[in-house]
């Protein structure tokens, strides 16, 4: 799905809302963590683009070597363009993670948590280094992700304090980082959420394409009939989208009132 005409409007444009919204609210650093990824490589890069004084923060935590490899490329290469404003990072959370997962093994032995856990452990770090900076911690989530199939950890990355390309579906962001001269390598890389120790991806995890979903969201909803396969990816979209719903919104409260406490 693609709806962008230009570009390099949408390159300006976001980096605009970027550098308003922190000398509204008095921000002095940006700080993005960087996976080897399409999403937080076409983030970094705005931010950089932007001047403003941005952290980029690469946290391998049992990683695999092509991950790492493309963050550290990425964020080697933005220090070197960008040798003003870019300060990078390398935190390697490896040595944290297994010792919280030797602490609670006998009582908290799924795996999905503790995948969870390292994209969490990440999101500490970064607002560590946010607070120590005078900074913010940077989103990288696109459109699919963030509100169609609810594909992050709930206050791990999905705990931001903004979203630069949170409208924009993956194959947007693909075409521009294309316009921002990313590593090829990374724009075709296979997407992944690099929290399990295997090749899974999240096209795997889903069970559908980006694309896919792109068009679900965009135009599938609407129709009322569908080929065998349309079906299949409509209903693979509700199934994530229903039961991922809680991170999408907000948290549940108690209302007095409604309940006439008061």
């Amino acid at each position: 799905m693609n709806r962008i005409l230009d570009y390099d409007n949408l390159s300006k444009q976001i980096q605009y809302w970027i550098v308003s919204y922190a000398h509204k609210n008095n921000i002095k650093s940006l700080v993005v963590g960087v996976s080897g990824g399409i999403d937080s490589a076409v983030v970094s890069k705005l931010c950089a683009e932007t001047g403003l004084p941005t952290i980029v923060v690469s946290m391998p935590i049992h990683s695999s070597p092509k991950n790492t490899k493309l963050s550290e490329r990425h964020a080697s290469q933005l220090n070197f363009d960008y040798p003003d404003n870019v300060t990078w990072i390398d935190v390697d959370l490896t040595s944290t993670f297994d010792k919280f997962r030797s602490t609670v093994d006998t009582f908290a032995s799924s795996e999905l948590a503790y995948a969870n856990t390292k994209s969490r452990l990440r999101m500490i770090t970064l607002y560590q280094i946010a607070a120590s900076n005078g900074g913010i911690v940077v989103g990288t989530g696109n459109k699919v992700e963030d509100f169609g199939v609810g594909f992050y950890t709930k206050y791990g990355d999905g705990g931001v304090d903004i979203s630069p390309i949170a409208d924009l579906y993956k194959t947007e962001v693909r075409n521009l980082g294309k316009f921002l001269e990313i590593d090829d390598d990374i724009i075709n890389a296979a997407p992944t959420d690099g929290l399990w120790d295997d090749n899974r991806n999240d096209e795997t995890q889903i069970g559908a394409t980006y694309e896919e979903l792109e068009w679900v969201m965009e135009l599938g909803l609407e129709k009322f009939s569908y080929t065998e396969k349309e079906h299949k990816v409509v209903e693979t979209y509700k199934k994530f989208h229903e039961k991922n719903k809680h991170k999408m919104v907000s948290i549940p409260i108690f209302d007095l009132k409604e309940h006439e406490i008061i």
